[in-house]
């Protein structure tokens, strides 16, 4: 039987990729919160799709290898999303970093391990295409799979040179979400002749809980896309399910830009 996987799948875009897919497989969702998986589940099985859940917090590597071991448990993993993640508004820079880019590093590692083939698709953010050129340190994101706490220590000593603590998260959440576009395409080389292809995709503002913390800040971008407005959770989902779907074989190494036209409207 094959498996799909999704972190950060108890809500928002990750449960609409899952009913986005096809029924033909297993369904593993994981995230923080026991009851909000076990919702989601539910809602899955009332669509007629096999689901099972188990809590799983992205910025520890035990945690995340465990997960994937539950789901080789289940049968052959084909399909991984990794749509948990944390926003400026619920939490510090640090933690910011740690889940969504240690932890992008964590699930592409421990899931690689057990799957034969398939598909890894990443979840970023268009605030990966906010960042100056200058200020995107690849030499310091090299450093994030052998020597973690140099490369938090490099990012966060940017990051503390914004006082403003709501703007110093942000800078750490576009730090992130550009190391994940970047790791997604590393891993996309490393792990292609094993018949594993990985992508990433960068939503815009969408009408999620999250998307709602950062809708004072992130409403700025909004004028910018083509139809003025945010994205629906809907809408991510079908767009995720699409790159992670089997049949699209040869999308890999990219970042896909779902974001309503936000980035390129504000650089035209």
């Amino acid at each position: 039987m094959k498996v799909c996987v999704i972190t950060g799948g108890g809500s928002g875009m990750g449960l609409e990729a899952a009913r986005a897919m096809p029924n033909d497989r297993v369904f593993l969702l994981s995230g923080r919160t026991q009851s909000k998986l076990d919702r989601a589940a539910e809602r899955l099985k009332a669509e007629g799709k096999q689901a099972y859940v188990m809590t799983c917090d992205t910025s520890d590597r035990r945690q995340v290898h465990e997960l994937a071991r539950y789901a080789a448990s289940l049968g052959e993993v084909t399909n991984v999303i990794h749509a948990a993640g944390l926003s400026p508004s619920m939490a510090d820079p640090e933690k910011l970093l740690r889940v969504n880019a240690l932890g992008t590093v964590y699930v592409n590692r421990e899931f690689a391990k057990v799957m034969t083939k398939g598909v890894i698709v990443d979840i970023s953010s268009n605030s990966a295409y906010q960042l100056p050129k200058i200020m995107i340190p690849r030499k310091t994101y090299c450093l994030a799979e052998k020597h973690e706490q140099a490369f938090l220590d490099k990012l966060l000593r940017m990051c503390r040179l914004v006082k403003d603590s709501y703007k110093s998260a942000g800078l750490a959440y576009a730090l992130s979400k550009n190391f994940a576009v970047w790791y997604a395409q590393k891993s996309a080389f490393e792990l292609g002749s094993r018949g594993i292809r990985v992508c990433s995709i960068s939503p815009g503002l969408i009408a999620t809980d999250m998307g709602e913390l950062e809708k004072g800040e992130g409403a700025s971008m909004l004028k910018y896309t083509a139809e003025k407005r945010m994205g629906t959770p809907e809408e991510l989902g079908f767009a995720i399910a699409m790159a992670a779907d089997e049949r699209n074989g040869y999308l890999a190494g990219v970042d896909i830009l779902v974001d309503g036209g936000s980035v390129n409207g504000k650089n035209a």
